[in-house]
């Protein structure tokens, strides 16, 4: 190694690149939808896997809402209600997806909005 590149490894970076909360929410959202679809398209052999994916939704989006339920919260009040609401209908489809009534379709649907919006938050920020 020559003196130059002794000082290139000195003065770089060590740690991890900084992430945006919004990165680390998209990143969850991302994860949860893909364990979900995937567990899906395994049919009855995946339903442990598809009941675990959708336990670890639900407990995603009752973050989202206490977050936004949090007086504190900077985001818009509209927003806010509309992220709360989405809470509410995620955890009670979610059980309606487990009794055979519905299909998971749309709870991957809710997911590929947020993490567009969250995407779409990250540009203009």
């Amino acid at each position: 190694m020559n003196d130059q590149s002794l000082a290139r490894m000195a003065y770089s970076s060590t740690s991890a690149p900084i992430r945006s909360h919004r990165s680390i929410e998209y990143d969850i959202i991302a994860k949860n939808s893909h364990r979900i679809k995937a567990a899906m398209d395994r049919g009855a052999l995946g339903f442990a896997d598809f009941a675990a994916a959708l336990h670890e939704n639900c407990r995603l989006w009752i973050l989202l809402a206490t977050s936004v339920a949090d007086p504190d919260n900077e985001l818009p009040q509209a927003l806010r209600a509309q992220i709360f609401y989405l809470a509410e209908f995620t955890m009670q489809h979610s059980q309606k997806v487990l009794e055979g009534k519905a299909t998971a379709d749309v709870l991957i649907e809710i997911n590929t909005s947020m993490m567009r919006g969250l995407r779409q938050e990250e540009i203009f920020a």
